[in-house]
This record gives C-alpha cells, structure tokens and sequence, in this order.
C-alpha cells in the first residue's frame, strides 16, 4: 500500500515544473550557507522536543539538467509541546509545498533562508500527538569539491559516456539532499526511499529492496526500505551498473544476502572483490558480533567517489587496488562501519572516534586474523607514523562534524582514526582479549549476548565506553581515557640510570596521574614494570641492552616519529 501511495504522489509531484539548471554546476557549486555546512552541536528546542518515526523519501535524479526533485513525507511524534516543526534542507532546493497531516499549508507558513526550515503547525501538537509533514522541493543540488572528503553530489560520467552519480553527506549532513535532522540522534526509525532514474540505469541504495517499476517513459523507480538509518547514511547512487550476489550463512544461523553493483567492465575486479565480501564478514561475525542488518543485506557499490559508509550500501571507489597485507582496505574499512557507526551510533559529534577509531583498528586487527602478529605490527606502524597529536580527541561537550574533524577548526582531524586505532590497541595489552572485546560487544550492541534479532541500532559515548570497561574489568581506567582522548600530547616516559638500573617515569601533559605497567627487555629478557604512581624501576646492569616496550604495545611520545613528521613537513613545503 505504501508503494502505491506514494507512487501516486509521485506522479503527480515531481511532474510538477521545477527550474532547471542551466549549466552544468562546478565543483562547490551551488554555494552553502553556513547552516547546511553544520552538523550536529548545538540544536533548536524543537527538533530536540519530537521523535523522528518515519521519512518515505522519493527522488527524481535529472542527469540532463544536474536536478533533484523530492518528495518527502516526514512522521513525528512530539515528545513536548510543539507549535511548529524546525527541519535541515539545503535552501539550494527550494521548496514548491508542504502539506500537514493532509491539509496544504500557505507559502507563509513556512520559511527557510539559511537552510533550517521552519513550519508554522496549523494545529499545536500536544505530547504524544502525531504530525505527518509532506514536503516537495526540487532544484541544483550542491556539486562536492573533493567527495568524500566534502560533501554534495557527484555527476560523473562512465568510461563510455554514460551518466554516474552519487551523493556523500557525511560532513555537511543529509540536509544536502533531503529534509531530515541533521544531528546524530535524528535518526528516523524507518525510511523507504522511491529513486527513479533515467532509461537503461540503475539505483541501489539502502536496505531491502521492494520492487522495481518501470514508467511508461522507459524510466525505472527503485524502492527500497531501510530500518535505523543513520542520518549521513542514506545514499543515491545511478549507474549502467552490473551486479553480482550470494548468500552468507552466518555463524549465528541466519543467511545473509549480499551484492556487489559495479561498473560494465569490471567483472574480473569485481568477482575478485566480492570473494572478499564472506571471509570479512565471517572475521567481524567472530571477533566483534552479528552482522547488524542481516535482514535487510550486505550491500556494496563502486561509486566515482573514494568510499563512505552507507548503511547497507557501502560506497567503494578504490580502483581495485592491490595492497601487501592482501585484502582491500577501503572495502574493510566502510564494512567496519555497519558496526560501528551504523549499528553503534556516536551520540554526538564529539564521540566520532567510537566510528572511526574502532574503524581504522578493524584493519590491523584483520591483518592480524589473517596472517598472524607480524602483520598487525606492520599494519599499526603505519598508522602511528600518522598520529599529529595537534588537538584533543574528546571535548566532552556538544560539538559539529566540522569541529571534530577539522584541524582548521580545531579539530583532531585523522587522530580520530589513527590515534584512537592506536589507544584501543594499548587499551586492549592493558585489560587483555577477554576484556576488551566483551567492552566492545557492549558498547556495539547494548548487551554482552548479541544474536540476530534481540538487538537493534543504538547510540554510544566515550563516557559510556568508559564506564563499560570499569564494569568488565572492575577496575577505572579514567585517568588512560582522559590522557589519550581528552590531552592533545601523549605521554612521555623518560629513562635515568639510577642505582643498579633504570627509574621510568612517564609525564603527561596534563601532569595527571599515569600508572601505566611497560614492558621491559633486558639483555632480551621481557619483565613487566608496574609503574603503579607513573614510577617504576628496573634492574638492569651496567652495560645491559635495555629496550623500552619491545612490543610496541603502548602509545607514547616518540621523538624520532616527531622528527620524521617535521622532516616530511619541510619536504612537502619545497618547491617543485
């Protein structure tokens, strides 16, 4: 029935006349407020005050004319009282009507000039009430300069010619392209998507497919529906795309069906990719815990863009690339992130590296599943070279995408990748295996038990984290949070030969207490020094080979590492 109505709306919507572009839109182009350029901080009491049921989302892609047309019917329930609605939209795609629980509102009930629409409701909601806003926009959506590493559409075009389009909105927010809340806990309980496309294309998206309708222009509308999407995650993608499937039996008894929508010519590439789709989904299965969305798919497509996260419908753009550790990282990374990310959702901006820390330590975790130590090691020694250590990673306050992830703005910009990778693998040579991946089945899933079907997407802190480690270990480990998360500088140990051996100490730049034990080898024998008030010391006699943390097992300071950053700074600032 949902199909069919919608249909209908369609129809007769989108047929309506919008404005065309009349060029092709350059990079950057149409320009953004600063409101469509902030996600998450601070929010309007009134998308704070309702709960985000449902958003049955239709989309007309016009590649001729570089247009998106929309329809969106929007379900809200108010948690308080409520006299209007405040929704994200990009201003770039003008708004035409809006109807409220089936009455047609004046052009004067709403209005949205920097892109944060507000809806005089014609009815005040009362707590509990329910709302249903239908809202028809249309226009030039914002081209991305560099996606993924900014946000908006791609129109691009295959090798032979043919239309490839795609949308990233992770930074800048889904208001790019479509009304929503653009914060991380606006995440609507379900969305259906209608995308229609022009003859001979294709549109894989989110979540389980409904149906394929054909026009009686030639044109195609994919249907597709989707529970618990994160906010960025809901993604377009059109292309002449191949496709090929198979199934997964899980290890928790389920089948799991998967796809791979990939670009004519590519089969070998492609086939060779999609054997790694079961292996690396048997990998998280076993260390990590269900795939999260087994009932709706696994689902990948090449995009022109590097990759992103989209829930069920992962964007890979990473050319086939061959690497030595024998499994595509670009591909392992985004899949990560249907744990955590998807499944785990930060609560706020300001706990990004629950997404993107535990995603990058996936990989040498992987390396090390697959090949054994040596791999690992290799695997995180590339990522310590990368650590910058210029800004804190957690604030612990309200804080936007940009903040975070913007060194410009004094963000920890990679180090929510790199160092948090780095600090969950101290974390876990401090509380051992057993510890650390019960903590991080908790703060994935909500439970220790995870099994298909007893949980669902959920949002996540630091500060939850941490207290899930206190209670796994029973033991508090704030003062190793709040060094590596919430001090940009890492901890400092410095060796002086006192005595008949060596006195430790570590330093931090906060001069907090920093009892972390470290391994030491002396003359190759490996004894653990406590360093129960940041002191410790070992015996070692004169002319004895000593070396600190033979292992690499915890994060610290590292001169050389800061002198090789320096020197690759200077290189990188010569002249051509």
């Amino acid at each position: 029935m949902r199909v069919k109505s919608i249909n209908h709306v369609v129809g007769l919507a989108l047929g309506a006349a919008f404005l065309c572009a009349a060029s092709v839109p350059g990079k950057g182009e149409p320009p953004l407020t600063e409101q469509t350029m902030k996600s998450g901080g601070q929010r309007p009491a009134e998308q704070l005050a309702m709960t985000f049921d449902s958003a049955d989302l239709a989309f007309e892609v016009v590649p001729d004319t570089h247009v998106l047309n929309g329809v969106a019917t929007l379900g809200f329930t108010a948690r308080s009282p409520l006299n209007r609605l405040v929704i994200d939209l990009d201003r770039n795609l003008p708004i035409s009507a809006i109807v409220i629980d089936g009455a047609p509102l004046a052009r004067s009930a709403w209005s949205n000039p920097q892109g944060q629409l507000t809806i005089t409701l014609p009815n005040p909601l009362a707590r509990g009430d329910r709302v249903t806003a239908r809202i028809t926009y249309g226009g030039t959506p914002h081209v991305a300069v560099n996606a993924p590493w900014d946000d908006g559409v791609v129109w691009s075009k295959t090798p032979d010619g043919r239309t490839w389009f795609a949308t990233t909105a992770e930074g800048y927010g889904c208001d790019l392209f479509w009304p929503c809340l653009d914060f991380p806990m606006g995440e609507p309980g379900k969305v259906t998507l209608h995308i229609t496309v022009p003859r001979g294309l294709k549109a894989p998206s989110n979540g389980r497919l409904l149906g394929v309708d054909t026009l009686a222009d030639g044109r195609t509308r994919w249907n597709w529906e989707t529970k618990h999407p994160n906010t960025y995650a809901i993604a377009l993608n059109v292309g002449p795309y191949e496709e090929i499937s198979g199934t997964y039996k899980s290890r928790f008894g389920n089948t799991i069906p998967m796809f791979y929508w990939y670009l004519p010519g590519e089969k070998a590439q492609a086939q060779a990719l999609f054997a790694e789709f079961a292996p690396t989904l048997d990998f998280f299965e076993t260390m990590i815990g269900p795939y999260p969305f087994g009932d709706e798919k696994v689902g990948v497509v090449e995009t022109p863009h590097k990759g992103m996260e989209h829930q069920t419908i992962n964007a890979y753009g990473n050319a086939y690339a061959k690497a030595p550790e024998g499994f595509d990282w670009l591909f392992q990374h985004e899949f990560a992130h249907e744990w955590f990310g998807n499944q785990l959702t930060a609560a706020n901006w300001d706990d990004y590296w629950l997404h993107e820390g535990f995603g990058t330590y996936m990989q040498p975790l992987y390396g090390q599943w697959r090949e054994g130590d040596i791999r690992y090691a290799v695997m995180l020694d590339g990522e310590r070279n990368g650590i910058l250590n210029k800004a804190p990673i957690v604030r612990d306050r309200l804080m936007t995408e940009e903040e975070v992830y913007e060194p410009s703005k004094g963000g920890a910009g990679l180090d929510i990748y790199n160092k948090a990778s780095w600090m969950l693998h101290t974390l876990r040579g401090l509380i051992g295996d057993k510890a650390f991946f019960d903590a991080t089945r908790r703060i994935v899933y909500g439970r220790p038990d995870p099994k298909p079907g007893n949980f669902t997407p959920r949002f996540g802190s630091t500060r939850e984290f941490e207290g899930i480690v206190r209670q796994v270990t029973g033991k508090d480990y704030g003062w190793f949070f709040d060094v590596y998360l919430r001090q940009a500088a890492l901890p400092a140990l410095t060796m002086t030969r006192e005595g008949g051996g060596y006195r430790l100490t570590w330093t931090t730049q906060g001069k907090s207490a920093f009892p972390m034990p470290i391994d030491v080898a002396v003359d190759g024998k490996v004894q653990r020094v406590a360093m129960a008030d940041g002191r410790g010391f070992v015996a070692a006699p004169a002319g004895a080979h000593v070396v600190v943390d033979p292992m690499a097992r915890v994060l610290r300071s590292n001169p050389a590492i800061d002198a090789f950053q320096a020197w690759k700074a200077a290189q990188a600032k010569k002249p051509k």
